[in-house]
Order: C-alpha cells, then sequence, then structure tokens
C-alpha cells in the first residue's frame, strides 16, 4: 500500500473518536435551538444542477465549484451554498403557500477555494431560511438565534456585526457607479483596503460629502449610536431607508436582552449578489474567520418563480469546533457506552448480558479477552473510547471497572 492513499486531498480532513462526538453533540444543541424557535428540518441533495448556482443567482464563482458531468452530459455541481438550493426546494414545494415558512438544515458544502487560502475545501454548515416574511421582526429573529445557538454552543465571548447592502447600493447609484465599478468598490471596502478606496473614489466626480462618506466606509463600524448622526448627512433615500431598518432590528433586538452581542459595520458587504438587505457575521476569538453568516435575500426566490421575501444564516460548525477547542470550552458528551468483555468459556453468558443492556438503550461493546492484555490495557481503551463501565465476565462470575479505578 502506498503512502498516498493514507492522505486525504487537500482541503478536507478526517474527524474521529471523541472530536467527532464533540461535533456532533455541538450540531444537536444547535439544532435543538433552532427547533424550540418553530423551525423545521430540511435535506437537499449533495450535488444540483449547476444552474441553481450559476452566476445570475449570485452565489460563488464558477471557479470555485466542483463540477462534473452525468451520463446525460448535464453539468452538476456539489452544493457550495446552502441559499440557493433551499430556494429552489422552497418554489418547488411550497408556491401555493401563503404564510411564512421556516426551514432548518444541516449539511456540507463543497468550495474549491485557493490553496495558499489554507481553508477547508469541505465544511458542515447547519442554519436556518425564514421565508415569506419581510419584515424588520424578521430580521431581529434569526439573529436572535445566531446568538442563541451560541450560547448554547458554549461560547461566551461573541460579536454579531450587522451591515446593510443597500446602504452601499444607494451611495453607488447617487455617484452613478456602474455595476462593474461597484463590484471593484466593494471588494476593496470589505478588505478595509483604506488606500485603494482613496484612488478609486479620488477619479470620480461626485459630491465631497458623498465623497467622504465612501472614503469613511471601511471604518464605519462599532456602536448604534454612529448612525443616527450618519443619516443626516445622507442624501439619498436608499440609504437612509437602509440606516432606518438597521436601527429598528437595533431596538427589537433589544428588547429580545440581546444588544450586548450586537455592533454594525456598514463596511460589511458580501461578495454574494443575492443579500438584499440586512447582512450579518459573527465573530469569536479562536477562530480567524467568521462563525456565521447571514442576510436577506428578498428578490433570490423570483428566479425561482416565486416571489417571496426571506432572511437566514448559516453556521460554519468547523470553525465554531476550532474556536471552542481553543478557548478550551468544554463540551459535554454523554459517557453512556458500555464494555462487556468475556473470557472464552464465559460467552454465553455475556452475549446474554450484551442483549439485555442493549434492549435497555444502553450503548454496549461486546469484546473477547486477548491474549497478552491485562485489566489496565482495557481501561486505557475505555477512556480513549469514552466508555464509562466495564463489566468482565468470566467462569467466576462478573466483575465491574471503571477505567479510573486502580486494580493494584
Amino acid at each position: 500500500m502506498t503512502a498516498s492513499l493514507l492522505h486525504t486531498p487537500e482541503g478536507v480532513r478526517d474527524i474521529y473518536n471523541g472530536e467527532c462526538a464533540r461535533k456532533l453533540a455541538v450540531q444537536s444543541l444547535i439544532s435543538k435551538v433552532f427547533h424550540r424557535y418553530g423551525y423545521q428540518d430540511i435535506e437537499t441533495p449533495t450535488f444540483e444542477f449547476f444552474d441553481i448556482f450559476s452566476k445570475e443567482r449570485g452565489s460563488v464563482t464558477s471557479q470555485e465549484m466542483f463540477k462534473f458531468f452525468d451520463r446525460d452530459n448535464n453539468t452538476l455541481v456539489l452544493r457550495p451554498d446552502m441559499t440557493p438550493a433551499i430556494a429552489r426546494c422552497y418554489a418547488k414545494y411550497f408556491m401555493d403557500e401563503g404564510m411564512p415558512v421556516r426551514l432548518c438544515y444541516r449539511e456540507r458544502t463543497f468550495i474549491n477555494n485557493n490553496s495558499y487560502q489554507g481553508r477547508l475545501k469541505e465544511t458542515t454548515q447547519t442554519g436556518v431560511e425564514l421565508i415569506g416574511d419581510g419584515s424588520v421582526d424578521a430580521d431581529a429573529e434569526v439573529i436572535a438565534m445566531v446568538i442563541d445557538a451560541l450560547k448554547t454552543a458554549g461560547l461566551t465571548q461573541f460579536q454579531v456585526e450587522l451591515g446593510q447592502v443597500e446602504f452601499f447600493r444607494g451611495l453607488a447609484e447617487e455617484a452613478g457607479m456602474d455595476a462593474e465599478t461597484q463590484e471593484t468598490l466593494r471588494e476593496l471596502i470589505e478588505n478595509k483596503n483604506h488606500f485603494g478606496v482613496e484612488e478609486l473614489v479620488s477619479r470620480r466626480q461626485m459630491p465631497a460629502e458623498l465623497k467622504e462618506i465612501f472614503l469613511r466606509l471601511p471604518e464605519l463600524f462599532g456602536g448604534f449610536e454612529m448612525l443616527q448622526e450618519l443619516k443626516e448627512k445622507i442624501r439619498n433615500d436608499r440609504s437612509r431607508r437602509a440606516i432606518e431598518r438597521l436601527q429598528r432590528v437595533q431596538e427589537i433586538l433589544e428588547q429580545y436582552g440581546l444588544a450586548e452581542y450586537v455592533s454594525c459595520d456598514l463596511g460589511m458587504l458580501s461578495k454574494y449578489q443575492y443579500y438584499t438587505g440586512i447582512i450579518f457575521k459573527a465573530y469569536t476569538y479562536g477562530s480567524g474567520e467568521y462563525v456565521v453568516t447571514g442576510g436577506r435575500y428578498d428578490k433570490l426566490l423570483c428566479q425561482f418563480g416565486k416571489d417571496a421575501a426571506a432572511v437566514g444564516f448559516g453556521i460554519v460548525i468547523d470553525r465554531l469546533m476550532l474556536a471552542l477547542s481553543r478557548q478550551k470550552v468544554k463540551i459535554a458528551v454523554a459517557c453512556t457506552h458500555r464494555l462487556v468483555l468475556y473470557e472464552a468459556e464465559a460467552r454465553q453468558e455475556a452475549v446474554r448480558r450484551a442483549a439485555e443492556l442493549r434492549a435497555g438503550g444502553e450503548n454496549v461493546c461486546l469484546m473477547r479477552v486477548q491474549a497478552g492484555k491485562n485489566a489496565e490495557d482495557y481501561k486505557d481503551f475505555a477512556k480513549k473510547n469514552g466508555i464509562g463501565r466495564i463489566e468482565y465476565v468470566s467462569g467466576g462470575g462478573t466483575e465491574v471497572w471503571t477505567p479510573e479505578e486502580n486494580t493494584d
């Protein structure tokens, strides 16, 4: 066997034993939060037609997708983004629905990132989509869920930053920028490239006050008190409405008692073109990137034949687990496993005992004693595999051991 057969491709990794148990435990805790808010589970295929995630949908670029062909020569892609996939499902199964639909998911996404970025190409995401409600209350609800989910997972120090894509688009429209210029400026602002922003803006004719706002955009983050002062300087209605919407979301989050976890960042401008209003990301220490991303996408459903407002978010579980590990947050994993260890002559009794325990809901590993192994070897095995109790069955009866016990 060659060494290459033991390695995974770049951008993916194996997760096993204790790490896998902790990841599943966190996912389960978060799913319970979603269910408490009235959301119902949905699963979508791992691969879909390329058109679902095409440039017109505003998802990831074609170069970032894993593409392949089926036997009928259709172009398929591994799902790079959950939102368009769920939008397709909603348009297919809820076309005649007149009430808001609340959906939650736990899926894997696949993005063919550049190798130098050091990011995983396959990640686990869990999140929600609230479809059919265009209100500010819906915006606040999903942000409240983000905070509730992160707290439930074990984080105590994190921040959810709110942005508004309509604020930037209103300014760009006022300045008479075409789509290409807007995208260039968006990237510069998103990357906090002050010099690049200054160079681009200085080449264009616009009022000095508008130019000043563009130059300040990479630095417009922090408390919500800055919004009122900024609103007084804005001349276009589109940007003013965006600020007012942020202010109303903040007021509702205060009613939730969650305002301390939220700040604003008007320089946050997502690369996903389907966002139409509020956008947000959650950060914590121990992870170099956001652990949650989301926002409002009121026009995406129209591309699938259904005009419906929508807002949602995704938690990147892999990044969350990294942050929890680095913050040394202990994740409770129930130690419900039991080991029934038996000598050859006591097989029948061991099999009977294992069946009895399993019928009672216990997780049981049945193992015959191996030559050359002693009690400490099996206790070490139990510790490594989350087994809290060992029943040793021999011709002389049954003994109960625990991994911490000293057999001397």
